[in-house]
């Protein structure tokens, strides 16, 4: 079997154990920069040619020009380009988890941070907010703002940015990552990014400790948006759990058994070629 991971990063820790489990298994791993050249990205092989699966790791516009181009030939993506790309529109993801009654925060969608300082940002809500770029990229906008003042000083940076607006969610000081591949539900916890975090170093919990619905909402996330590699980041609103983001194919660090549900994930999705001797 054939599998291709498209990303500018080969050297991360998932994809290297993943990819020593699968060559392991006698199947055969490249790796795939997307952003490699210039223009417009082009098919890497003749149709006939293509991976069995190929890993969408990389959220680039050129990366999802390249993985809708492999889908029009027939190849099979992971995740697939359309999903990917929803996943970096915090917008749409709070339109669609609305739609689908998934907790999460109220968001107020801005073309322009400056537009808060002309009397758009959501009076009712009131602060704290958050305010974070509408896009999700590597070093976007994400902060929190207690008051007026600290809007204009935002908005004096990133003053043309397209942003969303959310309620703050008072919660336990904790950020609960939960990793999901195929179905398959990996757990850690980090000091919240904002918010009161408790003192001290906290190791990851296993999932037996975790509730049931914590669980549930992840897998239900997954279902709704369309994803087979995601990450849900959870925070505890007085015992019960709300999404303040969801990430397509994140850089999953640590777990153990993560690097080998990726490669059983890429089999399952290669088809009956996988098997063949």
């Amino acid at each position: 079997m054939k599998v291709c991971v498209l990303t500018d990063k080969p050297g991360h820790p998932l994809l290297v154990a993943a990819d020593a489990v699968l060559t392991g298994a006698k199947h055969r791993v490249t790796f795939l920069n997307p952003d490699a050249g210039t223009g417009s990205p082009s098919p890497p092989v003749a149709p006939d040619d293509l991976a069995d699966v190929y890993l969408l790791k990389a959220r680039t516009r050129r990366a999802l020009a390249l993985a809708r181009l492999l889908e029009e030939l027939g190849a099979r993506v992971v995740n697939s380009a359309a999903a990917t790309e929803l996943c970096q529109d915090r917008s749409r993801i709070a339109a669609l988890a609305e739609d689908a009654g998934l907790p999460m925060p109220r968001t107020w969608t801005l073309n322009a941070l400056s537009e808060a300082l002309r009397g758009r940002e959501p009076a009712e809500s009131g602060y704290p907010l958050m305010v974070k770029s509408r896009h999700s990229r590597r070093a976007d906008l994400v902060a929190r703002v207690d008051g007026p003042a600290g809007l204009r000083a935002l908005a004096a940076e990133w003053s043309d940015e397209p942003v969303v607006l959310q309620e703050f969610i008072a919660n336990s000081g904790w950020d609960h990552k939960l990793w999901v591949i195929a179905g398959e539900v990996f757990a850690g916890v980090r000091p919240a990014a904002v918010g009161a975090a408790p003192d001290g170093a906290r190791s990851a919990p296993l999932i037996r400790d975790l509730p049931r619905t914590w669980t549930r909402l992840a897998l239900r996330t997954g279902d709704v948006f369309g994803l087979d590699v995601y990450g849900v980041d959870l925070l505890d609103r007085e015992g019960a759990p709300v999404v303040v983001d969801i990430n397509a194919f994140p850089g999953i660090r640590g777990p153990e058994g993560a690097p080998e549900a990726l490669a059983a994930l890429a089999l399952r999705h290669s088809g009956p070629r996988a098997y063949e001797a």
